[in-house]
C-alpha cells in the first residue's frame, strides 16, 4: 500500500516524534497502566502507522465488499441495501407463553425469531422424565411433541418469518417437528427460512450438552446439511458456533480457530458424503460472540470472512462464491454481564451490538440487561431490541460499508487474528488430524485439546480480574452498595405440571401402532447407516415425543461419558 520510499519517510518521522514529543510527555505524565491488552490478553499498541500494514496487499487482502476475500464484507451495499436481521432470543414455560414474546417482539420491530428451549429439550428428554423434574420451561420453552410446535408458531406465517432454533442433541428432532409443521400447514418447504444451530462439536467442547458420542453426533449433523441441501434450500442447517465457545473462557483468537475448525471439520464430513461442496457450503452459517474491546471483534469478524474464503477455494475446491462468503450472526457476550449495577450492561450490550455492526455481521441478538438475574424481562427486551434499532436507525453506523476498513490499527489486528488462528487451524489439521480437520477436530475433543486451551484462557482472565489488571465496572472498581434488587421475568412453578398434562394427552390421542412403526423407521435408517431425517420426520408427524426418538439414537448409538 505505501513504497519502500514512503516506508521509510513514515518510519523517520516516527522516530522523530517518538524523540520530540512522546518521550517528554512520558517523562512528565507516564500513562495509566504498564500494559494495555485487550480482553484477550493480546497487547494493543500505543500508535498503529502504515508501518504495521506494510505487507498488506489491497486487492489481494481487502479488497472490495461482495468480491472476496470478502474481508470488508460478503455484500457490495451491506446495510445500506437492507439492515441486518433483529433477532432477539425469546423461551421459556409453555409454548403459549413463548409464542406471545414472539409476537410482542414483531409488534415491536424484530425481524427475525429465535427460539430458546428448555434443558429437557435441549437433552432430548420429555417433559415427563424423571431427570426433567424441576427444569421444565425453567431457561427455555418446552417442546416434546409436534403439538407444542404448533402452539409455538400459532399465528405466525412460516413463509414469511426467518426462525433460528438453538439447539443441538436434539436438532433432527425440532427441524423436523418444524417440516412437520409447514407440511400441514401447506408451506413449500423450499421457501422455509431460517437457522437450526446443531452445531454438535461446540458441544464436546464447551457447552456440554450431548446424548451420543462425538462420530455418530457427527453423522446427525451430516444428515441434517444433507437433507436440507435438497429439501429446504433457504434454510440453514447448521449454524457452527463459536459463541459458546467464548463464553467458556476462550479468547477470540481461539473462538475464531475453533469455530473455523469445527466448519472445516462439516464440510469434509460432507464431501466424505458424497456431496458437491457448492451443493451445501452456501447453507452453512456461522455464530459469533461480540465482547468489549470493540477493535480486537472488528477484527475478528474480518479475519474470519478473508480465511474462509481462502480456505474454501484452496482446501475444498469451493467454486461458487455463496459457498466462500462466510455468513454469520452475532450475540452480545452473556458473560460479560454483570449482577452488579445491572444497567451498566446497557451500555456493555451498545458497545458489543456495535462491534457487530461494524464487523459486518449478518443478523444480530442484544442480551437484555437483566439476564445476569434471570430470563429476561419484557421491559428489558424491549431495551435491548431499541438497541439495535438506533444503531441502525441514528447512528450512521450502517450507512458506511466497513467503516473502519483501512485503518491502521484495525487492519493490523485483523492480520494479527487472522495468522493467530492459522497457527491453531493447521496444528488441528496437520498434527492432531494427519492431514484431515474432520479427524483432528474429532481427536482433539477426545485428547482434551480444545477443553485445556478453553480452560487455560478462562484462568488467566480471572486472574487478571482479581489482581485488578482487568477492570470490570461495578465488580472491582466504581463499585456501589445496591439499593435494591430490579424487578426480574419468574416462570411459575405451574408449567411443570401443565406441559406433563398435555404431553399425557397426546399419547391417550395417538395410534400407537403408528409410532411404533415410525420409531422402527428411525432405528432401521440408524441401523443401515442411512440418513435419519425422513424417519424422523414420520416419526414427528406419528406423534412420537422428543423423548422417544432421542431414545433411539442413544440404544443405537450407545450413550456417551466424558473421558
Amino acid at each position: 500500500m505505501y513504497d519502500d520510499e514512503e516506508l521509510r519517510a513514515i518510519r523517520e518521522a516516527k522516530a522523530d516524534w517518538e524523540a520530540d514529543t512522546l518521550d517528554p510527555a512520558l517523562s512528565a505524565h507516564g500513562e495509566r497502566r504498564d500494559r494495555f491488552a485487550t480482553v484477550s490478553n493480546l497487547d494493543v499498541d500505543r500508535l498503529y502507522t502504515p508501518l504495521d500494514i506494510a505487507d498488506t496487499d489491497y486487492e489481494t487482502d481487502l479488497g472490495f465488499p461482495g468480491e472476496a476475500p470478502y474481508t470488508r464484507g460478503v455484500y457490495p451495499t451491506m446495510y445500506r441495501g437492507r439492515q441486518w436481521t433483529m433477532r432477539q432470543f425469546a423461551g421459556f414455560g409453555t409454548a403459549e407463553e413463548t409464542n406471545e414474546r414472539f409476537h410482542y417482539l414483531i409488534d415491536e420491530g424484530q425481524t427475525g425469531l429465535s427460539t430458546a428451549f428448555d434443558m429437557p429439550t435441549l437433552m432430548g428428554l420429555d417433559s415427563d422424565d424423571a431427570m426433567a423434574d424441576g427444569e421444565v420451561g425453567k431457561e427455555g420453552v418446552a417442546v416434546d411433541t409436534l403439538a407444542d410446535m404448533e402452539r409455538l408458531f400459532d399465528g405466525i406465517d412460516l413463509a414469511d418469518v426467518s426462525t433460528s432454533f438453538t439447539i443441538n442433541p436434539s436438532a433432527p428432532v425440532v427441524y423436523a417437528m418444524y417440516l412437520a409443521l409447514a407440511d400441514r400447514r401447506g408451506v413449500p418447504r423450499e421457501q422455509l427460512r431460517g437457522t437450526l444451530q446443531n452445531d454438535m462439536f461446540k458441544e464436546f467442547i464447551a457447552q456440554k450438552e450431548w446424548v451420543v458420542g462425538p462420530e455418530p453426533s457427527l453423522k446427525l449433523v451430516t444428515d441434517v446439511i444433507e437433507f436440507a441441501s435438497r429439501e429446504t434450500p433457504g434454510f440453514k442447517p447448521v449454524s457452527v458456533s463459536g459463541y459458546h465457545i467464548r463464553e467458556a473462557g476462550a479468547t477470540a483468537v481461539e473462538e475464531l480457530a475453533f469455530t473455523l475448525a469445527d466448519g472445516f471439520a462439516y464440510v469434509e464430513a460432507c464431501l466424505d458424503r458424497g456431496l458437491d461442496v457448492d451443493d451445501f457450503a452456501p447453507q452453512l452459517s456461522f455464530f459469533f460472540n461480540a465482547h468489549n474491546a470493540i477493535f480486537e471483534e472488528v477484527a475478528k469478524y474480518r479475519a474470519a470472512r478473508r480465511i474462509y474464503a481462502r480456505v474454501m477455494a484452496e482446501w475444498y475446491g469451493a467454486e461458487a462464491e455463496a459457498s466462500r462468503q462466510l455468513k454469520f450472526h452475532t450475540q452480545t457476550a452473556g458473560q460479560s454481564l454483570t449482577a452488579q449495577q445491572p444497567l451498566n450492561n446497557v451500555v456493555r450490550v451498545t458497545i458489543q451490538a456495535l462491534a457487530g455492526v461494524l464487523g459486518g455481521t449478518q443478523s444480530l441478538h442484544t442480551n437484555s440487561f437483566d439476564e445476569a438475574l434471570a430470563l429476561p424481562s419484557e421491559a428489558a427486551v424491549r431495551v435491548a431490541l431499541r438497541t439495535q434499532q438506533i444503531i441502525a436507525e441514528e447512528s450512521g453506523a450502517a450507512d458506511i460499508v466497513d467503516p473502519l476498513g483501512g485503518s491502521f490499527a484495525v487492519e493490523a489486528l485483523t492480520d494479527e487474528l487472522e495468522s493467530k488462528a492459522m497457527d491453531h487451524i493447521e496444528h488441528i489439521r496437520a498434527e492432531l488430524g494427519d492431514g484431515s480437520m474432520r479427524d483432528g477436530v474429532l481427536a482433539g475433543i477426545e485428547q482434551g485439546y480444545f477443553q485445556r486451551a478453553i480452560q487455560d484462557s478462562a484462568y488467566e482472565y480471572q486472574q487478571r480480574v482479581e489482581r485488578d489488571e482487568a477492570v470490570v465496572v461495578g465488580v472491582n472498581a466504581y463499585t456501589v452498595e445496591e439499593e435494591r434488587d430490579p424487578e426480574v421475568l419468574s416462570v411459575d412453578e405451574a408449567v411443570q405440571e401443565r406441559q406433563r398434562e398435555r404431553l399425557a394427552a397426546v399419547r391417550d390421542e395417538r395410534d400407537e401402532n403408528a409410532v411404533a412403526t415410525a420409531l422402527d423407521g428411525v432405528r432401521d435408517r440408524v441401523d443401515n447407516g442411512e440418513n435419519v431425517m425422513p424417519a424422523v420426520v414420520d416419526a414427528v408427524k406419528a406423534d412420537a415425543t422428543m423423548g422417544e426418538i432421542m431414545a433411539v439414537f442413544e440404544t443405537e448409538y450407545g450413550a456417551y461419558r466424558e473421558t
